[in-house]
């Protein structure tokens, strides 16, 4: 599955999604963005594909919208803004929801969008010489794609407000210390470190995946009583399921349990 600017390729149960427009630092407008929802959704229903890699072309991740495009249209940019977010937050929110691991592999500057799509991964690799900056306030924007809600969980409100208000970049390094990246690794070696995790991924219980990612974000908003309600419902839901019966019959019978037959 090809396009001109968002290009998916499957291996080994594993999507690749590159961002593809490296003339543009892998900007984001409308046609990516439109490209990105349609990738989205085919990844998200899709069940050859069972994890999913985010990444850019080049040496940039992604440097966030693309305001020469969005400054053509005038006096319509803010109905432009809406038709740009109207895809782009539906791709992130197929990407986040869906059951199968989403793996952001930041190959250098994240920025706006950018690093809100970094953010909304559920695990994050970066190359040693990638950075990452929200830039909004900067041009007196506000952030998009999912930036607002998963950077203040990440990092908690005040980081949260002091990398928006003084535009603040942070190295790979730093993003890891701030627990916006899980690990920092060499540039040539990315690629094949985030491949390896997602393959590995690729053959366990996507669905359990699926059901611990929706638990965790309610976590955020319910007691400490009506969590551990939705967990024991879960839980019995996930032990009478096909994933379940194999994962405690391969413990049982000492032996790797086989989720792909599942």
């Amino acid at each position: 599955m090809e396009k001109q600017r968002v290009v998916l390729t499957v291996e080994n149960h594993v999507g690749v999604v590159t961002m593809n427009r490296p003339e543009a630092g892998n900007a984001l407008d409308l046609q990516m963005a439109k490209e990105l929802m349609e990738v989205a959704i085919h990844c998200s229903e899709n069940d050859e594909i069972r994890a999913v890699v985010i990444t850019g072309v080049g040496n940039k991740f992604s440097v966030g919208g693309d305001l020469k495009s969005f400054a053509k249209e005038g006096d319509e940019i803010g109905t432009h803004l809406k038709n740009v977010t109207a895809y782009l937050h539906q791709a992130i929110s197929y990407f986040a929801r869906m059951n199968k691991p989403f793996i952001g592999a930041v190959n250098g500057i994240a920025a706006g969008a950018g690093m809100s799509l970094a953010c909304a991964c559920d695990l994050v690799y970066a190359s040693n010489n990638s950075k990452f900056v929200m830039a909004y306030n900067k041009i007196g924007l506000t952030p998009d794609g999912s930036g607002s809600y998963f950077l203040p969980r990440i990092v908690g409100m005040k980081r949260a407000l002091e990398l928006m208000y003084t535009n603040r970049m942070l190295n790979a390094q730093e993003a890891n210390e701030w627990g916006i990246v899980n690990d920092v690794v060499p540039e040539a070696d990315l690629m094949n470190v985030v491949m390896e995790l997602a393959e590995n991924l690729a053959k366990g219980p996507v669905h359990a995946f699926g059901a611990t990612k929706k638990l965790f974000a309610h976590s955020l908003q319910e007691t400490l009583e009506s969590q551990m309600a939705i967990e024991a419902t879960s839980l019995s839901e996930r032990a009478i399921s096909q994933e379940g019966q194999e994962g405690i019959q391969a413990f049982l019978e000492k032996r790797e349990a086989d989720f792909l037959k599942n």
